[in-house]
């Protein structure tokens, strides 16, 4: 078990079912972990400060799971949050995706996968990530890493984290061709084993909210059979600059 500042992780644990939970929690338990159990999502909001991970069931008897995890990823940002689903549907697990969640396991599930996929999570979490560019540039779109907004001219965009991430990524490459392969292993990490339908899912999504058109493109342009280009103003690299406030 990898350990978080020379203690043991602290699980925060989301299920309503005592069939599933108990045993869970002798797991987590027996793994090292330090683990606090609720059974809905008012709970899970009250006791998410200070927690490294949250196995959060979907099926809460309050809360929708999803609406759960938007709002513990403003309440406890630090948190890796492991989904726990019996929705199994592509569509059903981009969404949850979506709304900040970092893996997902589907129900019935086996304590091994669980636990491996935890441990991967909590991993990542410990990683020290390189110093981020203060903010990337391409045509009049500005991206700001750390703030975690975005803007077309001075008009703010809302998006979602997955949104977010493609953006990212593909004006971080602006004027280079960006694959399919590249934006599933880098926005939704190699844990994500779902087809290739999510990236044009998101691609579109993001298109609307930049004005965009896939049949005449100012911003993406799709190369088929590859990936997509965020189209450049013809500098080498996107410019750094200050965000619009």
């Amino acid at each position: 078990m990898d350990r978080v500042d020379g203690r043991a992780p602290i699980i925060l644990l989301v299920e309503d079912d005592d069939g599933i939970a108990r045993p869970l929690v002798a797991a987590l338990e027996g793994s090292g972990y330090t683990v606090t159990r609720v059974s809905s999502g008012q709970q899970a909001l009250a006791s998410a400060a200070g927690v490294d991970a949250v196995v959060l069931d979907l099926g809460l008897p309050d809360l929708d799971g999803v609406e759960v995890c938007r709002r513990l990823r403003r309440r406890a940002p630090q948190a890796r949050v492991l989904m726990l689903t019996a929705r199994t549907t592509e569509a059903d697990v981009v969404v949850g995706l979506d709304a900040g969640a970092d893996d997902y396991v589907t129900k019935p599930f086996r304590l091994a996968e669980l636990l491996a996929r935890l441990r991967a999570l909590l991993r990542r979490g410990n990683e020290t990530a390189p110093p981020e560019r203060s903010v990337l540039v391409a045509q009049d779109v500005r991206v700001d890493p750390a703030a975690r907004r975005a803007w077309r001219a001075n008009e703010e965009l809302e998006l979602t984290p997955k949104e977010f991430e493609v953006l990212r990524l593909l004006v971080e490459h602006a004027g280079r061709v960006v694959s399919r392969e590249q934006l599933l292993r880098d926005v939704w990490e190699t844990t994500w084993g779902g087809s290739s339908k999510t990236v044009d899912m998101h691609l579109s999504w993001l298109r609307k909210k930049l004005g965009d058109s896939a049949s005449s493109p100012r911003y993406i342009t799709t190369i088929r059979g590859i990936g997509f280009r965020f189209e450049d103003d013809g500098e080498d690299e996107p410019r750094p600059s200050t965000p619009v406030a």
